[in-house]
């Protein structure tokens, strides 16, 4: 068996997977009964996500914890937490981030 015949195969079936679980929620005619704490759960699930995305981002580099508190992610971090919690805007907050975070970047080199 040739390599693209595998690498084919393995597309389409990633894209069978995909498609089977995407469309699985459209076929009954009523809502599917799940419990209070897995509805309550669910709603948690997107920013659980995003959170294990960039927590590691924010303290590691190149796949090690960062030696020096001269990074400009901590403040910029810090600097957008307290506005989130101040404010509760996520727009607001991206924009708090990276306006502390560009100037210590580019600006300072950190």
């Amino acid at each position: 068996m040739d390599s693209w015949w595998l690498f084919a195969l393995t597309c389409f079936g990633l894209g069978a997977i995909t498609l089977i679980t995407r469309v699985f929620f459209l076929f009954p005619e009523e809502e599917i009964p799940m419990p209070h704490w897995l509805k309550r759960g669910l709603k948690y699930a997107p920013l659980a996500a995003l959170a294990a995305v960039i927590a590691p981002e924010l303290v590691m580099t190149q796949g090690a914890l960062i030696q020096t508190l001269l990074d400009a992610r901590l403040p910029a971090v810090a600097c957008a937490t307290a506005y989130y919690f101040w404010r509760r805007g996520i727009l607001g907050t991206i924009v708090v981030g990276m306006a502390v975070y560009l100037p210590l970047h580019i600006g300072l080199g950190w």
